[in-house]
């Protein structure tokens, strides 16, 4: 399978979307309805933030939905997605009010507005150390300059910067491939086929990936990414408890998409017949997973 043909399941990068999504809600831009409305197969979380953008402002087909501004705003099992309208909605004074689905009902979120009076470094800090409640601060006008910035918030000031500058020239912006999922699934293919890879996990969502194919250890991963503990798992904590289950060939039983895909990946390099209870889950970030896998 060359690339090409493996971009035919790689999904769209939704961090990067997610954020020029939010960036047209706050800013009175309606684009990013319209691109998602032309979209087929989007995750869980893009369907998230196409619930979203249409709540958020009753001007949205408000004649056929009847929408009103008091309209609860249902983010799904998006932390990304959850932490940026809340904050919006709180620096915005909109008292807005938030659906949370499945796994995202029971992290350990701030719900604190005065946070939005918070400097970048601070707002690090919170929630296990996501870069969540920064990213959505520099969304929303925080100039602060930073050095050595965490993977996502650097994706945050990038998207900034590219989303004034398309507004600028009168012209909208444009989405991208999942460049980690594609990263993974290339290494995926490599190994499968038993080349010898190197893979470098670049960012927390690559952990799970690296981990359960010795790219990285435990230790490692606590050291560099301890928000790992607040995500739809403890990923620390589950991905031990997974890779055992894996190589006794148990059921795996984890609800974490990102913990499910690595688990499968690496039962069909090792040639270990894994199952996994909750299939589905694969959907909050990579809807083609499973036909991207048997295709393999």
């Amino acid at each position: 399978m060359n690339e090409k043909e493996i971009k035919k399941y790689i999904p769209l990068d939704k961090s990067w979307i997610i954020r020029m999504g939010v960036l047209d809600i706050i800013n009175g831009y309606d684009d990013i309805n319209k691109f998602l409305d032309n979209q087929k197969g989007l995750s869980d979380d893009l369907l998230a933030l196409k619930r979203a953008s249409e709540s958020w402002s009753p001007l949205h087909n408000a004649s056929a939905n009847q929408r009103t501004s008091n309209e609860s705003i249902d983010v799904g099992e998006s932390g990304t997605l959850y932490r940026l309208l809340q904050f919006a909605s709180w620096k915005l004074n909109l008292n807005k009010k938030f659906i949370l689905r499945g796994t995202l009902k029971k992290r350990n979120i701030v719900n604190d507005a005065s946070i939005i009076n918070l400097s970048l470094g601070e707002l690090l800090k919170l929630d296990g150390g996501t870069s969540q409640w920064a990213t959505a601060a520099v969304l929303l006008g925080n100039k602060e300059k930073m050095v050595n910035l965490p993977y996502k918030l650097n994706l945050t000031y990038e998207a900034v910067q590219y989303w004034k500058g398309q507004r600028a020239k009168r012209l909208s912006w444009k989405s991208k491939y999942d460049e980690t999922i594609l990263r993974q699934a290339k290494t995926y293919l490599a190994l499968l086929q038993r080349r010898k890879e190197a893979f470098k996990p670049e960012q927390a969502e690559d952990y799970c990936f690296a981990r359960i194919f010795n790219f990285i250890t435990r230790a490692e991963g606590e050291k560099k990414w301890p928000n790992l503990r607040n995500h739809e798992s403890n990923r620390i904590v589950e991905m031990e408890k997974m890779i055992e289950k894996s190589k006794l060939a148990k059921i795996v039983n984890s609800r974490d998409h990102r913990v499910v895909q690595a688990v499968i990946m690496w039962s069909k390099v090792n040639m270990i017949p894994v199952k996994v209870s909750h299939p589905k889950a694969v959907n909050k970030s990579w809807p083609e997973f499973w036909n991207f896998i048997n295709a393999t």
